[in-house]
């Protein structure tokens, strides 16, 4: 299958690729975009070890100066702290607003090294190459960058759209089972806010085993192709884009109040439930949708179920960087392929979580 390209047509457009074998060719695709400079390739260690070297490689060849930032991989690097090591790095190694960051692994990694570039002398050249199931169909496209605080999930960051973004399927080779459903999570999420049809395509199939990789470029372009033209209409999150956040706001709660020891897409898809359970309760929701996404979510070994407490999650759901004031916007599904973005109070949006929460128990 050839490779394809979605354009992002924000502010400022951007290509974003999905194919096979682009990481031994990077150099000469990000030429096309940015003209041969230094580059700091930033990656967690597990990826640099996996990928480190092959993309150096192709980014020499084509002309660019390469340098090198690892970081512990996981969740709990995604902090102020190797933020500014990261800053440290560029510095010391003479970085200027005519050089590039390339983002080389998942969504930790693309938030972390996007920021950086965003602050980074006001702003330098940014490359994205996603080699998670995650930050291919998600993170890696819309611009947003961000680190965890204390008291809670991306609270400081900043707009930053790549310059490009390049998603070679075949490294999903290299993922386990557990990171593969994570990012699962993301796409059942993109087929229920708006693509019943791809829902069922996902209802209907045996799991991972039954993605081929042209099957996996054809889902990634999709929800690329979903999540760009939300970002087109909304770039800064005033309004449609709020869709992209729906089982986010309970799943980054759960996160939080896990520790960070659950996974996103594990997050997410109890999040996802929950709020699917109350719009069933509301009779917003058509019944039985919530079984259809549970099936789904079983298909990919993904939990529909949390044991928090109700008093420890709203109190995490209401630190959540969403809220305005005395109201905060939940995402409830009508039907799979067709969801809202409506505000509550603070009191009301409580009262809605726990009657959830006792539905996916």
């Amino acid at each position: 299958m050839d490779n394809v390209t979605v354009a992002i047509k924000t502010k400022k457009p951007y290509p974003v690729k999905i194919g096979i074998d682009m990481l031994n060719k990077c150099g000469e695709l990000i030429s096309a975009e940015i003209k041969p400079c230094r580059a700091a390739v930033i990656s967690d260690e597990n990826v640099m070890r996996l990928y480190g070297q092959p993309v150096r490689e192709s980014l020499e060849e084509a002309g660019y100066r390469v340098s090198s930032f690892a970081f512990p991989a996981g969740e709990k690097s995604k902090t102020p702290q190797t933020l500014f090591k990261m800053l440290d790095f560029l510095a010391e190694n003479g970085f200027d607003r005519s050089d590039a960051v390339v983002a080389l692994g998942g969504g930790v990694t693309g938030d972390l090294a996007g920021l950086a570039a965003a602050l980074y002398m006001r702003g330098i050249n940014f490359v994205q190459i996603p080699t998670s199931l995650l930050a291919m169909v998600d993170s890696s496209v819309g611009g947003k960058t961000a680190v965890n605080l204390e008291q809670g999930k991306n609270l400081a960051g900043v707009f930053k759209q790549p310059e490009l973004v390049l998603c070679d399927v075949k490294a999903l080779k290299s993922l386990s089972d557990g990171e593969f459903s994570c990012g699962m999570a993301e796409i059942i999420k993109y087929a229920v806010i708006c693509d019943e049809e791809l829902f069922d395509f996902l209802c209907g199939i045996d799991g991972r085993k039954a993605l081929s990789q042209e099957a996996l470029i054809k889902i990634i372009t999709r929800c690329i192709e979903i999540k760009g033209g939300i970002v087109e209409r909304d770039e800064f999150e005033s309004g449609e884009r709020r869709l992209l956040n729906f089982g986010h706001t309970i799943g980054h709660a759960i996160e939080k109040c896990c520790g960070y020891s659950i996974s996103h897409g594990q997050a997410v898809g109890i999040g996802m439930t929950i709020m699917t359970d109350i719009s069933e309760k509301l009779g917003f929701c058509r019944n039985g949708e919530k079984e259809r996404l549970i099936k789904t979510l079983r298909n990919f070994d993904l939990p529909f179920e949390t044991r928090l407490s109700a008093d420890v999650l709203c109190d995490a759901v209401m630190s959540d960087k969403k809220r305005s004031g005395d109201k905060i916007v939940l995402v409830l599904p009508r039907q799979i392929g067709d969801c809202v973005c409506r505000s509550f109070c603070i009191s009301e949006a409580e009262g809605l979580i726990r009657m959830g929460l006792e539905g996916c128990r």
